[in-house]
């Protein structure tokens, strides 16, 4: 080779608009994949599937899953599972529903009282922390397997359950703890805007903010034009998201029961609209939440480094016996809080409520991107992930596919995702 080939530089190679953009392209995968299921279902359903109303409807029935895919991400990143979930819910949602129908009234408390739906919620977190918690204990210090610890769960918490109510179906539940079901609890058109534009103003602030700090430590950063095309992408996803729900109306017939609950003295010539559900509400603020805690924590540092590597994690120091205690706990509460949003939903509660929720939520957190070899997973990955799930079941259901089709395809699906999941590793490891 001659001196002057030696010195000569590198030609760089022309950055992608993607690579400029700095994209995560299994996050573009995973929405192009939910693109094109409601795309083919609209076509399929004569335009049905992406009505206001439908998307509302998807969006309420996401909900309760998707709270449990972002607890089962820190589970199964550190190389566990729960096959529990389900029936945790179960056993959550039936002590809340005591405690409002039978418990409480009992006690001498008013039915309507504004403290039931609050110490019913506070029971059925208590319970899920302590399921959750003792499940930790097993597989931590008890050297149980995970598989095995959930596996009994998920034939004890459901007959505990059944037993709570003594195979009963419990309600009507209290008003306002309904609110959070989704139908029963939405914000209108106003609050709805209001709320729309403040998650603009931060999505903004979050991007413009983190090339700041990256500026200030002297990291490189994207362009300006790619950091404004982010910002102009997150105002259009917020603002379109709020504008359909915005747009589905309330029906005159149910205005007509009453008037006032929706700001006219009269029912006539009244016009008004559903908005942001407050289940949707609580599952924004759990992912904003479980995503500060995956990124920003120590705990969350700890889950990743202990799924990455968890001889050379305990090597280093961190606890991860607590670690698995205090993880299974969150995922107990989390699976309270989905009982509520359940429950709500359906304004009682029932002895099939989160049958075979566990199986929906693991597929979530796998076609999210959840490594099950460990160490890899993110919030709004399994979030995405049970709404593609959701949009696949309600989409057969609108179609007339019957439910055992329903779940062979749901289970074929999550079969390929596992697959892809393993070849784009492949391939990222052969870089």
């Amino acid at each position: 080779m001659s001196v002057e080939s030696a010195n000569t530089p590198t030609p760089r190679r022309k950055r992608s608009l993607f690579e400029e953009l700095e994209l995560d392209t299994r996050l573009l995968g995973m929405i192009g994949a939910f693109i094109l299921v409601a795309l083919v279902f609209n076509v399929l359903t004569d335009g049905r599937f992406l009505t206001p109303r439908n998307i509302f409807n998807l969006t309420i029935q996401t909900v309760s899953v998707a709270i449990m895919a972002t607890g089962m991400v820190f589970v199964i990143v550190t190389r566990h599972i729960d096959l529990s979930v389900g029936a945790v819910l179960a056993a959550c949602s039936a002590l809340m529903a005591m405690t409002q129908v039978r418990i409480l009234p009992g006690m001498g408390f008013e039915i309507g009282h504004w403290a039931i739906p609050w110490v019913a919620i506070a029971a059925g977190i208590l319970l899920g922390a302590l399921i959750g918690a003792f499940n930790g204990w097993l597989i931590g210090y008890q050297g149980i397997p995970a598989f095995i610890v959930t596996l009994g769960g998920f034939l004890i918490w459901r007959n505990v359950g059944w037993y709570q109510t003594n195979g009963q179906t419990i309600g009507p539940l209290d008003q306002t703890f309904m609110m959070f079901g989704g139908i029963n609890g939405t914000l209108g058109g106003t609050v709805s805007w209001i709320i729309g534009v403040i998650a603009i103003v931060l999505a903004i602030f979050g991007i413009f903010n983190a090339r700041r700090v990256k500026l200030a430590h002297n990291f490189p950063v994207k362009p300006m034009w790619a950091e404004v095309s982010l910002a102009v992408i997150a105002t259009a996803a917020i603002a379109g998201f709020i504008g359909i729900l915005t747009s589905y109306e309330v029906p005159a017939r149910v205005v007509a029961r009453d008037p006032a609950k929706y700001g006219c003295e009269v029912a006539e010539g009244c016009a008004a609209v559903y908005g942001l559900p407050i289940s949707v509400l609580l599952l924004i603020a759990i992912a904003a939440i479980m995503t500060v805690v995956a990124r920003k924590t120590r705990f969350g540092r700890y889950i990743f480094a202990t799924g990455g590597n968890p001889d050379a994690a305990e090597l280093s120091g961190i606890n991860t016996r607590m670690l698995t205690v205090k993880i299974f706990m969150l995922m107990g509460v989390l699976c309270a809080l989905a009982a509520v949003v359940a429950s709500s939903r359906l304004a009682n509660h029932s002895n099939d409520l989160g049958t075979l929720d566990e199986l929906r939520v693991i597929a979530a957190a796998v076609i999210g991107g959840t490594a099950l070899s460990g160490g890899i997973g993110t919030i709004y990955g399994a979030i995405l992930g049970a709404l593609i799930m959701q949009s696949l079941q309600s989409g057969m259901a609108m179609v007339g596919v019957d439910a055992p089709l329903q779940n062979i395809v749901v289970g074929a699906v999550l079969v390929v995702a596992v697959f892809i999941d393993i070849q784009y590793r492949k391939r990222m490891g052969a870089k």
